[in-house]
């Protein structure tokens, strides 16, 4: 027996809260605190671990998303994925060695970067093409929710113990919230089902394929393209923001709770205002928006002096992240025909993943080389994340509206 829509619909954006949860506390919070801090890692270190999870995530998910769209099958995948984040996130809380522990981060991001390639073609699955921006928006929105129910439901384990102690549960919360989206979300029946046996040579064939459309397609080359410096940027910001606040205005680790909280709300209020302005003003005006509040927001963060500046900064950051996952997820669906969505949220995929590379590795090598400049090397570091999202800007003026291209 099939699920409701409802229930489907619900249990993708339910997914959505369960993996912030490892966003939250174990890329942006509390391992890299507990590694920078705690263990005295250099930052570059992170860097360079992060970057080479993300590298083969990024080579990896554009053949997983072609084998998705010929099986016609993504749950198993999600499934297996989550599964295995899951226990690498586990076993972080069980181990003392920082080399072990950037080796089982590299395994857990590996895995929850592929999850997220699976989980963002579903969406096609659980919506109409009316409400596409709403569902992404409510996906959008649980997500923050769950990265603050991550921070408090695991901050008793933080003041009883170390922030070590934070990783079991929060491997145990992303698993409890993922549950339904595996129970409730089917794949569609298909009449005549493709072997399981994959040609790894064909499937690599139609890839570079697909890679060579992109460039003959210009306005989703310029997307990608606008995309690729937008995205260095914000994921920098959201990997980052924990030791910037650690390091140049001197915030406890209660006060980061409470400041990371206080954005997550505003971004959850972006997603539902952000979810409603996509679908009334299309994704490509919303998405403008979203890059120009983006670069006030890390400006102003530059040259913030007083840490009541940041509770300024902090909620217009959260609009920003509320609102750009849900106008890009949509754009792109719009861009695309939809017997191809699985191959091409591989490729954004690709995309995504490389711009995740890039600026924190960047971010590490200032951090290092300009050591001598005490706090002031952090604000040089975002200076160049600044630089990216201009450039994103500037690029993305050049894409044209899917909406009037197709009209």
């Amino acid at each position: 027996m099939r699920a409701s829509p409802q229930a489907a619909k619900f249990s993708w954006a339910l997914y959505d809260l369960a993996n912030s949860i490892f966003s939250m506390n174990i890329i942006s919070l509390y391992f890299v605190l507990w590694l920078t801090i705690d263990k005295k890692c250099p930052e570059l270190y992170y860097s360079l671990t992060l970057g080479g999870s993300l590298f083969l995530a990024a080579i990896f998910v554009p053949i997983l998303g072609e084998i998705s769209d010929r099986l016609k099958k993504r749950i198993p995948f999600l499934f297996g994925f989550t599964l295995g984040c899951v226990i690498f996130t586990a076993c972080l809380g069980l181990i003392k060695g920082v080399g072990l522990a950037l080796f089982l981060f590299f395994l857990a991001n590996f895995c929850y970067q592929t999850c997220g390639v699976i989980y963002n073609s579903l969406l096609v699955q659980v919506s109409t093409p009316q409400t596409l921006g709403r569902t992404s928006g409510l996906g959008v929105s649980l997500g923050y929710l769950g990265s603050i129910l991550g921070l408090f439901l695991v901050k008793p384990f933080l003041d009883l113990s170390t922030r070590q102690a934070t990783f079991i549960p929060s491997a145990i919360l992303f698993f409890i919230f993922a549950l339904p989206a595996f129970i409730f979300i089917k794949d569609p029946p298909h009449p005549h089902p493709a072997r399981m046996e994959i040609d790894i040579k064909n499937t690599c064939s139609r890839l570079f394929k697909g890679l060579s459309a992109i460039r003959q397609d210009r306005s989703l080359f310029k997307f990608l393209t606008a995309g690729f410096f937008s995205l260095n940027a914000v994921n920098t910001v959201i990997i980052f923001m924990s030791v910037y606040l650690k390091r140049v205005i001197y915030a406890t680790d209660t006060e980061i709770i409470y400041f990371m909280s206080v954005s997550i709300l505003f971004a959850i209020a972006g997603s539902f205002l952000f979810g409603y302005l996509t679908d009334r003003l299309g994704s490509r005006d919303s998405l403008n928006l979203a890059i120009k509040l983006w670069c006030l927001s890390i400006f102003l963060a530059i040259i913030a002096i007083s840490k009541w500046m940041f509770w300024l900064i902090g909620p217009l950051v959260g609009i920003c992240l509320g609102a750009t996952w849900v106008s890009i997820r949509t754009m792109l669906i719009e861009l695309v025909p939809k017997e191809k969505i699985g191959r091409m949220f591989g490729l954004f995929g690709l995309v995504a993943r490389c711009s995740a590379i890039l600026g924190p590795i960047f971010w590490g090598i200032i951090v290092w080389t300009f050591s001598d400049l005490g706090n002031l090397k952090y604000r040089l570091a975002l200076f160049l994340v600044f630089l990216f999202m201009l450039t994103g800007y500037i690029l993305f003026q050049k894409v044209a509206d899917p909406r009037k291209v197709e009209a």
